[in-house]
């Protein structure tokens, strides 16, 4: 039973160019409590692997953190596989507008401590009461709204190159230094104001939105 990758970079790399197979480009995400992921992820492994799925996946006891790419042909199987999955039933796939043949050249899963570092060890956090999660039309209308506090959950350097107007951007490296900084400068408005946020992808400001909404903001939104 194989339960890892055996091919080189180099010996994927050919057999994709050999194949002549469109290949999709696609990411996910899921927050939900997983009792043994090491079970879970060899399970992953051995289905995935024969729909030849190729890419990086992090799997912890808080959910799944995926970005892959496998054979358009194997896509229905794939999303039936995905569909068998409770919690990830209706889990909403991101697929790249271009795709790059080689975009992975190993099927990697790996068991982590958590999908997104957060430096945490707050035992009764739950990760999966997360916030209000609003479209573009609604947060857009919530930007607009004198109540509302914006704060960017990206990392300084990604929030240098474009933010929203008057938004609060933490000076900060990584993910879990930002949590204790905005807890501490917004704690006045826990009752009073919408705690509207933002990221790359969603993964960072849902956990955040759990996370607040944990330390007692009453209006947690995410997008």
């Amino acid at each position: 039973m194989q339960l890892y990758n055996k091919l080189s970079a180099l010996e994927r790399s050919t057999i994709l160019e050999e194949s002549g197979s469109e290949r999709l480009t696609l990411s996910f995400y899921k927050y939900a409590y997983i009792g043994n992921p090491q079970l879970f992820r060899d399970h992953l492994f051995l289905s995935w692997d024969s729909l030849e799925v190729l890419g990086r996946i992090y799997v912890a006891h808080e959910g799944i953190n995926a970005q892959l790419s496998l054979p358009a042909i194997y896509f229905k199987e794939f999303k039936e596989h995905l569909e068998s999955i409770s919690f990830l039933k209706d889990v909403k796939l991101n697929i790249a507008i271009k795709q790059n043949l080689k975009s992975f050249l190993k099927l990697t899963i790996k068991v982590r401590d958590k999908i997104v570092a957060d430096g945490l060890e707050d035992k009764e956090f739950d990760v999966t009461k997360k916030g209000i999660h609003v479209n573009a039309v609604k947060f857009n209308k919530l930007l607009k709204d004198e109540n509302t506090i914006c704060v960017d959950m990206r990392n300084h350097y990604e929030s240098e190159i474009g933010h929203f107007q008057n938004a609060i951007t933490p000076d900060v490296d990584t993910f879990r230094e930002s949590l204790p900084i905005i807890e501490k400068d917004l704690s006045k408005h826990k009752e009073d104001k919408n705690l509207l946020m933002y990221c790359t992808g969603g993964i960072r400001c849902e956990k955040a939105s759990a996370y607040f909404r944990h330390k007692g903001f009453k209006k947690s939104i995410s997008t």
